[in-house]
């Protein structure tokens, strides 16, 4: 064999094992219900969980409580399969919060309990962005 064919055999095989590895840490949309069975289970991993946020008749967001300092605050969610779950955000309220269509929370259930899901990172899905504007 050639030197040549030896090395791109070599890159080839390098090639591989980054697409592997990148695939690995690739996250999939779960449910809260998911997420408390890996936390039952010891696995801690943070993981994604789309929903909207729990709203009355009137489309008002209800259960969102922020605290007195303003730097954290719960809300209940509702995941895509129907469970309701009060999550915990250690950051000021985002803009546009209670307007946005849908929700993205990353993260985990912490501690001994699972009673409240502990989110890392939020991403909003928010009507505004989406409407189209005369120009």
């Amino acid at each position: 064999m050639k030197k040549g064919h030896i090395l791109g055999i070599g890159v080839i095989a390098v090639a591989i094992v980054i697409i592997i590895t990148m695939m690995g840490s690739a996250s999939t949309y779960e449910s809260f219900t998911t997420a408390k069975t890996m936390h039952k289970n010891g696995n801690a991993k943070a993981i994604h969980v789309v929903g909207e946020l729990k709203k009355d008749t009137n489309g008002s967001v209800v259960g969102l409580e922020v605290g007195e300092d303003k730097t954290s605050f719960i809300f209940t969610m509702v995941d895509n399969d129907g469970m309701e779950q009060q999550v915990f955000y250690n950051e000021p309220v985002p803009a546009d919060f209670t307007r946005s269509e849908q929700v993205v929370v990353i993260g985990a259930y912490k501690g001994e309990s699972s009673s409240m899901f502990v989110a890392e990172k939020i991403l909003m899905k928010c009507p505004s962005k989406y409407q189209e504007t005369d120009v």
